[in-house]
Order: C-alpha cells, then sequence, then structure tokens
C-alpha cells in the first residue's frame, strides 16, 4: 500500500503588502515586519479578497534562513471571513535558487468552507511580484 501523500490545490493568492519594516536585531537574529494590505485568491472551491490589516512578522536567522510568521484574514465570495496562519520557511542557496516552503492553517466558521479546519495545508510563496508589491502564495491540501 502506497501512503505517501499528493496534493490538491486549494487556491492561489496574491497578497499585497507594504514596505518591509526593520525592527532590529534580537537574540535569534533581525526582526521585521511586513503589512499586509489586501490582495485576492482563487482556487477550485472558493476564491475572495485579502483583508488589509494582517502582518508577516519576520526573522533572519545569523545561518541566512529565514523564518516568516503571517497571521491575516481572507474573505469569500459568500461573505465568509477566513482567518489564515501562514508559517514560512525561506531558504536561499548560492546556485540553487531560493526555496519558501510553508505550514497554513485556516479557521473557518461552521458552514461551507468548514473543511478548512480540518485540512492539512502546505504552500509555497514567490518572491514580490516584479509589477506589483505583493507576494504569490499557493497553498495545497495534503490527501
Amino acid at each position: 500500500m502506497d501512503d505517501t501523500p499528493i496534493t490538491l490545490p486549494v487556491y492561489e493568492a496574491i497578497v499585497d503588502v507594504a514596505p518591509v519594516m526593520e525592527l532590529g536585531h534580537g537574540p535569534l537574529g533581525l526582526r521585521r515586519l511586513v503589512n499586509i494590505t489586501g490582495g485576492e485568491f482563487e482556487g477550485p472551491r472558493l476564491r475572495g479578497r485579502v483583508l488589509p490589516g494582517g502582518a508577516d512578522r519576520q526573522l533572519v536567522r545569523p545561518d541566512g534562513v529565514r523564518l516568516l510568521d503571517a497571521l491575516y484574514e481572507m474573505q469569500t465570495e459568500d461573505g465568509t471571513v477566513l482567518t489564515v496562519h501562514n508559517r514560512v520557511k525561506v531558504i536561499e542557496r548560492p546556485g540553487l535558487g531560493r526555496e519558501a516552503l510553508s505550514h497554513v492553517d485556516i479557521t473557518a466558521p461552521a458552514g461551507p468552507h468548514g473543511w478548512l479546519n480540518e485540512a492539512v495545508l502546505v504552500g509555497r510563496a514567490s518572491p514580490l511580484l516584479a509589477h506589483r508589491q505583493a507576494v504569490r502564495i499557493c497553498v495545497y491540501q495534503l490527501r
């Protein structure tokens, strides 16, 4: 029996962000904050907009690894507000490029989007878009 997980697309989000605010060095590395200002998302079972007001708290460790901890809300077309907690690890390897993978938790009220509360979700983040101060986040359900 093959128990290798498969991934199913949940949504792709374009998340608009403000410029990075440097918060200074702490004992674990450089602290940064990026405010989330809006955006949109779309997938097979849901679509809508990213609400302004969230933030991405970042830690740049001495070894160069970046740990991102984003908390924000998205509103679906039917008006449901979802809370997204996205924890991302960004690793840049010389000659191999950038990798940004994440674990995503989504909290939803009971109803048509309640399945998100039990879903095991992972994501991949892409760097800022050239034409827009935004990041692209693709989220998948593990099955």
